[in-house]
């Protein structure tokens, strides 16, 4: 069974190079078994042929697949960093790495001058980490709240425990030094944790005939709400950067300026800019998978 093109799979497929290698790709029997001498050479050639040959064709299916199998044990490596969380079997977090893996040898280009391996595990291990997320989580929330469910309830406990009741909002925030509003924050997005059916009546007539459900006035599907989850994210990944590099991607972003006309307002040749946002780009997208 051959992997999809492009598209990744809910579930790892067996990976199996097709027989049918591109001229100028050496047929590998048990890609899994390169030598690590070999692979860094090798992984370049088949990176290679894979942007030149045509998608869909066997030859690229074997160069992709291909690819695949011999950095499969960067998944198994990974995977391994979460054998003792609980949320998932092992051949699960190998199956999401697997999606992972597939996602960067499609995005990865040699001209990123990076080793394929630095650029890959960013990939499987924040697939690892969103199926951790999804799967414990009935509903996303970012992780600072995730992390502060975490700590509220502790405290909650520590402060029960000394005062002989339910701490207040206003005893949590000393006690944590935060804001009230943060208290409130953090209770609210606890709620996502667990999830009630759809289907329960809302009210106590459960046996009426015409009980509404909270299913029937579920809000709709923001189309934006991964947009802004997104720029949630990025915002303090944009203030890690200098003020040069914050600059040039807020004058080719924002202002929506040619790579040409940022050079020429900081002094910079269109190569020298070129190069310089294809590495703040690499660097974000790889921070931002692995803060998800």
């Amino acid at each position: 069974m051959s992997i999809p093109t492009k598209t990744a799979p809910a579930t790892s497929p067996t990976l199996v190079a097709t027989a049918a290698p591109a001229a100028g790709l050496p047929q590998i029997e048990d890609p899994q078994k390169v030598a690590p001498k070999d692979a860094r050479a090798l992984g370049a050639l088949f990176f290679e042929q894979l942007h030149i040959l045509k998608e869909g064709t066997p030859e690229y299916q074997y160069a992709r697949n291909t690819l695949i199998e011999m950095n499969l044990s960067l998944v198994h490596f990974a995977a391994r960093r979460f054998r003792n969380r609980g949320g998932g079997e092992m051949e699960d977090i190998v199956q999401v790495g697997t999606v992972g893996l597939i996602k960067a040898i499609d995005r990865f280009e040699l001209s990123r001058e990076v080793e394929f391996t630095s650029f890959a595990i960013p990939y499987i291990v924040g697939e690892i980490k969103r199926f951790f997320r999804d799967s414990t989580w009935s509903v996303h929330v970012p992780r600072r709240l995730q992390e502060l469910r975490v700590t509220l309830a502790k405290a909650k406990e520590d402060l029960a425990g000394r005062l002989h009741r339910d701490p207040t909002v206003p005893e949590l925030a000393t006690h944590l030094d935060l804001s009230e509003d943060q208290i409130v924050e953090g209770f609210i997005a606890a709620n996502g944790y667990n999830a009630s059916s759809l289907d329960l009546p809302i009210g106590s007539d459960d046996n009426s005939a015409v009980a509404v459900t909270y299913g029937d006035v579920k809000g709709d599907l923001d189309p934006a709400i991964e947009l802004v989850e997104d720029l949630h994210a990025l915002a303090p990944l944009l203030e890690e950067l200098d003020d040069r590099d914050r600059e040039i991607v807020a004058m080719r972003f924002g202002k929506e300026m040619t790579q040409a006309q940022i050079g020429e307002n900081l002094g910079l040749s269109q190569m020298h800019v070129s190069r310089l946002l294809n590495r703040l780009l690499t660097k974000l997208r790889a921070d931002m998978l692995t803060q998800h």
